[in-house]
């Protein structure tokens, strides 16, 4: 029979918090589910990064997009959910340091998760509606300055709205044995907000929208072997248009993954490890191993050998 000692986090401690109550059934195949995400997702992300790295052919502004895409989902893979595994049953036991890195890595992979999605709709945007423009104005040294400053523009976010945790980790925590994440400052919060979802999630939508249209028209035009050489965003290639397919349901699935934690978080206000929003959250990494197996439709095997974008 289990005594009050076995119910808290560290039973020598004062103040010690409580451990959440699970069924062993059900903590069990929780544990299994998101392990076996977790490992999908750091193997699956790493597969990713090394056939981008590996083949030349691969080398394109688009894949370069997505080699970044998938170096942040594989440090959700390998830092974020390992992380809240443990902290399934209500219990902190890493300490404050890596409490406050915690902190500062979830701010992070989110920043820079949400500017590899607005980059990759302005590179189909422009791969689409400005074709013959392309070349000149989406270059591997460009998107590569892009990519630098996302990271970081994304460091200096998160470093900002992390700074008191990782002063002082414990700053938010009702108890010993707890990591509590919260943006108590309302207007970094109402910034945080806009600058990570809004402004971006609203900007890739209408870039999106476009890229549909003019795919859909291009699309009728190739089937009834129309040209049209009035058209204010020329023909673009099917690969162009495959690609923007496929990325289109990259960014779709990002939409839908980052809503209700988004949404949760105005409605209650929570801390990021607050166990009520974990599975908002666990929705958000699952993103992080979704990611890579839509990559596959664009990454086929024996793309290496020929001109994919």
């Amino acid at each position: 029979m289990a005594t009050p000692e076995d119910e808290l986090c560290f039973p020598l401690i004062n103040n010690s918090c409580r451990k959440t109550r699970h069924s062993d059934p059900e903590a069990s195949l929780t544990f299994t589910v998101l392990s076996t995400i977790t490992m999908l997702t750091v193997l699956l992300n790493l597969l990713v990064i090394i056939s981008i790295s590996h083949y030349r052919q691969l080398h394109s502004c688009t894949n370069l997009l997505l080699l970044s895409l998938a170096i942040s989902d594989l440090l959700v893979g390998i830092l974020e959910m390992p992380v809240e595994i443990l902290f399934y049953r209500g219990c902190w036991f890493l300490g404050n340091f890596v409490c406050g890195m915690y902190g500062f890595v979830s701010f992070l992979v989110i920043s820079v998760s949400v500017g590899n999605m607005l980059m990759i709709s302005i590179d189909r945007y422009v791969a689409i509606c400005e074709p013959l423009f392309y070349p000149t104005k989406v270059t591997l040294k460009r998107v590569q300055v892009c990519i630098i400053l996302c990271w970081l523009f994304s460091t200096i976010h998160a470093i900002w709205m992390s700074r008191e945790f990782i002063q002082q980790p414990d700053i938010y925590n009702s108890c010993y044995g707890e990591c509590v994440i919260l943006v108590v400052n309302e207007i970094e919060a109402a910034f945080d907000l806009v600058v990570t979802f809004i402004a971006p999630i609203g900007l890739i939508t209408v870039l999106y929208l476009r890229v549909f249209v003019v795919a859909v028209t291009q699309a009728r035009a190739m089937r009834s072997q129309v040209t049209f050489k009035s058209m204010q965003c020329s023909r673009a290639k099917k690969s162009e248009l495959k690609a923007a397919r496929t990325l289109g349901v990259v960014i779709v699935m990002f939409i839908i993954c980052s809503c209700p934690y988004y949404i949760f978080t105005l409605l209650y206000d929570s801390g990021l490890t607050d166990s009520s929003g974990a599975a908002e959250l666990w929705l958000i990494y699952f993103n992080s191993c979704v990611n890579p197996i839509i990559y596959a439709f664009i990454l086929q095997p024996g793309s290496s050998e020929m001109n994919i974008l």
